[in-house]
């Protein structure tokens, strides 16, 4: 549900108290988890804050030009009196970031399967991104919003939304855009370093799981193992980006990634189109999301985690977790 005033009141005074800040992100972080990650801390640094900004996998290739990219760090180093999650709808998310710290004091997310781990929960469902929800709460709590940020607000809003593109885009979401652009985001540069630059090592990880493309009826998947990765010599654990390709295969209904982790893990993406709901089979295997973009990580052989949870997702295609459009 929507964010109320007096939860938004509550985290200001938080913020408006601490001095050291720590704020984390997700594990395999997207545009969106970056793009928060550093939209807040980088407002918060301007505020005169000591922040350390944490994303246990680092900072994509993709996303590096973003001013503040290279202060972001592993893990946590000294103490900190305020630790805020963005875009995390569990706390497993976060990876092993917070360590042994206590329970953060804010969440921020737009995830409808948020579990509410925090003090104080911003969750709003109805933001396209959690850039957003970061956007519109920083002159409420007096943060700068400056060029640096509203660069990285941007290319949270550009990413979660495939570009401007999704079921789920509304006049706030656009009028938001303009807001930043207005702060001295460049949108169209933003744009292409975020959807549609890619790295040669990328395209070859592409390559190998365009390779072995499956469709059954209107439901379309591939993997991506660890020797393929190995081969193209792609330095992260995603999918490169490689689910919204799949997600726009003519006739298909819900696309699915497997992508394989060094812990004997599989990394499962869904994409559906509108009036799908995938995100309660996420949530069943551990994971979550939204109705039309969800993911989970499951213990296994590739092979055998493909087969099952193909076999738990066709049934959407005959009426299973169907939402009305």
């Amino acid at each position: 549900m929507p964010m109320n005033e007096a939860l938004l009141s509550q985290a200001g005074q938080l913020i408006q108290r601490a001095q050291r800040c720590l704020v984390v992100c997700h594990v395999r972080p997207d545009g969106d988890a970056i793009g928060s990650l550093l939209g807040l801390g980088l407002a918060l640094q301007a505020a005169g804050k000591q922040v350390q900004m944490i994303s246990e996998d680092g900072i994509p290739l993709t996303y590096r030009h973003l001013e503040g990219s290279q202060q972001v760090l592993h893990k946590p180093v000294g103490e900190f009196d305020l630790a805020i999650v963005v875009d995390c709808s569990d706390l497993e998310r976060a990876g092993a970031a917070l360590g042994s710290a206590r329970q953060p004091e804010i969440n921020i997310d737009h995830h409808a399967t948020n579990l509410n781990f925090a003090r104080i929960n911003l969750v709003d469902v109805s933001a396209t991104a959690t850039a957003e929800i970061i956007a519109e709460a920083l002159p409420v709590w007096g943060l700068p919003l400056t060029q640096p940020v509203a660069a990285a607000l941007l290319t949270g809003l550009i990413t979660d939304t495939i570009g401007f593109r999704t079921a789920n885009m509304t006049p706030r979401t656009l009028r938001l855009a303009a807001d930043l652009m207005e702060k001295g985001a460049n949108l169209p540069e933003l744009y292409r370093q975020a959807l549609v630059n890619r790295t040669f090592e990328a395209v070859r990880f592409w390559g190998a799981g365009l390779s072995r493309l499956e469709r059954s009826d209107r439901l379309v998947w591939t993997k991506l193992t660890l020797d393929d990765r190995r081969a193209a010599q792609y330095p992260g654990r995603d999918d490169a980006d490689l689910i919204n390709i799949l997600s726009a295969v003519d006739g298909a209904d819900i696309a699915m990634i497997f992508v394989e982790q060094p812990n004997g893990r599989v990394k499962v993406s869904w994409r559906a189109q509108p009036g799908y709901d995938v995100s309660q089979i996420a949530v069943s295997l551990g994971g979550g999301g939204h109705p039309a973009a969800s993911g989970a990580e499951i213990a296994g052989e590739i092979d055998e985690v493909q087969t099952k949870v193909v076999e738990l997702t066709r049934p959407l295609l005959n009426g299973g977790h169907r939402v009305q459009s």
